[in-house]
């Protein structure tokens, strides 16, 4: 089998059931600051076989092919090697991000003016999915904070909530999976400004594929894959902490923080170690996903119960 062949999906007792988806040397802070021996990393992938002994040194980019047909987007399909061809004539254009709520300055974005008013810079960060399987992905993209920026929150701003797209007629998961769509997710302020978190337009230096959440998706490297939703049409800012897709359905499974850790096991999968997609066997998992710079945001919290 040639290397770059998708890894099969997980078995069915891995995926979340229907009735109920770098450290901070790898951080780059703009396009282009990569050393020589990483791009060389990030070039070669890292081997099928590969079985890393020291997961801090081993972090490599996750080779392209496997990223864009291994993907948890249930609004196409609960196979994960699947959702790249259920999503191939998902339309991206016209796209709108509307900004409102609890704000001086509500707008409504074209993707093209986001791209044009925010300057894009790369962020290659881990992606860690709570089903227990994790990648490292180049992301471009820029911080949310500077949306916010733009929109200028109220001071009685909390929360922040985001929504995607609600499209039937083109995501076939929204009429056979009896979930409640569209898919809603939040986060608090301070963690929507804080600069790790991203929106992303695009993935290994082009723009972001339908199943990969295009055209704009949210990312938060330190918390389960399932917080960082895809398609994003409407950023609301709010007083109140907003409902969200998973945390409503089974809030005993997925809380509303859902800050990667290595111990607090979901009920059907443990977290304290990942399979990082091409490669086999296993590596312990990092509280934050290896982000201990946002520790300060949880100072005096009990992660064990605030999950």
């Amino acid at each position: 089998m040639d290397s770059s062949t998708p890894k099969p999906e997980l078995s069915r007792d891995e995926i979340t059931p229907q009735k109920l988806y770098l450290t901070r040397r790898q951080f780059l802070k703009a396009a282009g600051v990569v050393s020589a021996s990483a791009f060389l990393a990030a070039c070669l992938g890292t081997p099928e076989d590969a079985s890393p002994t020291d997961p801090a040194l081993a972090d490599v980019q996750t080779k392209r092919e496997l990223a864009e047909n291994f993907n948890n987007y249930y609004e196409f399909s609960l196979s994960k090697t699947s959702v790249a061809e259920a999503a191939k004539d998902f339309n991206m254009q016209p796209w709108q991000v509307e900004v409102d709520g609890l704000v001086r300055n509500p707008k409504k974005y074209t993707i093209e003016e986001i791209v044009s008013l925010f300057p894009q810079e790369e962020r290659v960060y881990r992606m860690r999915c709570v089903e227990g399987w994790s990648m490292v992905l180049p992301w471009q993209g820029f911080p949310l904070a500077r949306l916010l920026e733009d929109v200028e929150p109220l001071p009685e701003a909390q929360y922040v909530g985001f929504m995607s797209i609600l499209r039937p007629e083109e995501m076939p998961g929204q009429t056979s999976l009896s979930f409640p769509w569209p898919y809603l997710e939040g986060l608090r302020l301070d963690e929507a400004r804080y600069d790790l978190t991203i929106l992303a337009t695009g993935l290994y230096g082009e723009a972001l594929s339908p199943q990969n959440g295009g055209p704009i998706r949210l990312v938060v490297p330190w918390k389960y894959g399932f917080k960082s939703l895809k398609a994003v049409v409407r950023i609301t800012l709010q007083a109140d902490q907003p409902v969200t897709f998973w945390n409503a359905i089974a809030p005993q499974e997925y809380g509303f923080y859902a800050n990667v850790n290595p111990s607090v096991d979901h009920p059907r999968w443990t977290q304290s170690e990942e399979r990082r997609i091409g490669e086999t066997g296993s590596r312990p998992t990092l509280l934050f996903n290896g982000y201990d710079e946002v520790a300060p945001l949880y100072e005096g919290m009990d992660l064990r119960v605030n999950f």
